[in-house]
């Protein structure tokens, strides 16, 4: 049972977050106010649940203000500028797959051929500019986003050697998405097993919808990026791929494959180290809740991907990405209509050149610290693994 915060002035309120965001943005318009049924799931879930230190609360309260922030000031912007709805958004791919597969990596690859484009992490923290901010040169976004990984590091160093975060880089669009609340992200920033099994029941096409139209803003607001195509990631897409198929019908789906027996620790290891950031969870009890999660995410993702269809996706194995990274990247970028040029193997051979894994620390993690075990882990993906790594 979970237990009650022992002061009311400790919950998490809507209405108190919404006045927020609109006392910081001087703004009032949220527009469609659909996402109000998951933030209200979501708030319930985290403070009965989410064991949240008075640093989490701060943060998670911070989080979500800027996600109303950036909303009130988009919703703004459209009505001064129509025109952003008139941009051409073109989707070329997804990468899906279960976590620590690679696709970190593998998307901003991809990214960096002419042509293409990615959600960068400082964009994904505030999609919308500051005020007075020059079109298309973003400091002070590229600066709280600074300022947020090396808040991040000073409290979980650990989270260098496991995910390269760079204001510039390319990111997951759930970070997005979490700002609306339908993102497997608010699971792996707070600790709320509620929200989860409620989520997985809630219709999340409204989320996708605002998405499309936040990609058609970033475009417009960074005009080199007119003709590019769009490649997207996120592993927590897994469990709700149909989601993502369908906003994107013409978006190929790139699933990215490693051994459950190296992604479910590694995995468990990183959530440890983000929950550090704003909890008060043992290892134990991190492994206990995703463990069964990951598995959940692929028993999910098996069945959508039948009913998607197999036409829809690539397969891209984590060890021939480490062989020969060019020829996988050349195999989805040919799909995409994207042919080798001298241009594009510069790009790549210049993206792989600065990006070594080597160059990072390395990331150390037994199964034994959360309490996992090799076998149980071998007969929970029995069937991924026999189908896509031995």
């Amino acid at each position: 049972m979970a237990t009650q915060p022992h002061q009311t002035e400790t919950l998490l309120d809507r209405e108190n977050l919404l006045a927020q965001a609109r006392e910081r943005a001087g703004l009032t318009d949220f527009g469609d106010p659909w996402f109000l049924e998951p933030m209200d799931h979501y708030l319930d879930a985290s403070n009965r649940e989410g064991r949240l230190t008075p640093a989490g609360r701060a943060s998670t309260i911070e989080v979500i203000v800027k996600g109303l922030v950036s909303r009130l000031r988009m919703i703004d912007d459209i009505k001064r500028h129509p025109e952003i709805l008139d941009e051409k958004v073109e989707v070329a791919g997804i990468i899906l797959g279960l976590p620590r597969t690679g696709s970190t990596i593998f998307q901003r690859l991809l990214a960096s051929a002419p042509g293409m484009t990615g959600l960068r992490w400082y964009e994904a923290q505030n999609f919308a500019p500051f005020p007075g901010e020059e079109r298309g040169n973003p400091v002070e976004r590229r600066a709280y986003a600074q300022a947020m990984i090396d808040g991040w590091l000073q409290l979980a160093p650990e989270l260098a050697s496991i995910h390269p975060l760079e204001p510039d880089a390319p990111d997951e669009e759930i970070l997005v998405l979490g700002q609306m609340f339908v993102s497997t992200m608010v699971e792996g920033m707070n600790f709320v097993p509620g929200f989860t099994r409620w989520l997985n029941g809630y219709d999340q096409s409204r989320g996708h919808e605002d998405l499309k139209t936040i990609l058609q803003y970033l475009q417009w607001q960074d005009p080199s990026r007119h003709g590019a195509k769009w490649i997207l990631k996120s592993p927590s897409n897994l469990p709700y791929a149909e989601v993502a198929a369908k906003a994107f019908p013409e978006a190929l789906l790139i699933m990215t494959h490693r051994d459950p027996l190296q992604t479910v620790p590694s995995y468990v290891s990183m959530q440890a180290a983000l929950y550090k950031l704003s909890a008060t969870l043992t290892d134990r009890e991190v492994g206990e809740f995703w463990f069964p999660r990951l598995t959940e995410w692929m028993r999910m993702f098996e069945a959508a991907r039948t009913r998607i269809g197999e036409h829809r996706f690539i397969d891209i194995d984590y060890r021939e990405v480490g062989k020969d990274p060019m020829a996988q990247a050349q195999r989805v970028l040919s799909r995409f209509g994207i042919t080798l040029d001298n241009r594009l193997e510069e790009a790549l051979t210049e993206f792989l050149a600065g990006n070594k894994r080597e160059q990072r620390p390395m990331h150390d993690y037994t199964l034994e610290r959360f309490g996992l075990d090799e076998e149980a882990i071998k007969n929970a993906f029995a069937t991924y693994r026999q189908r896509y790594i031995l």
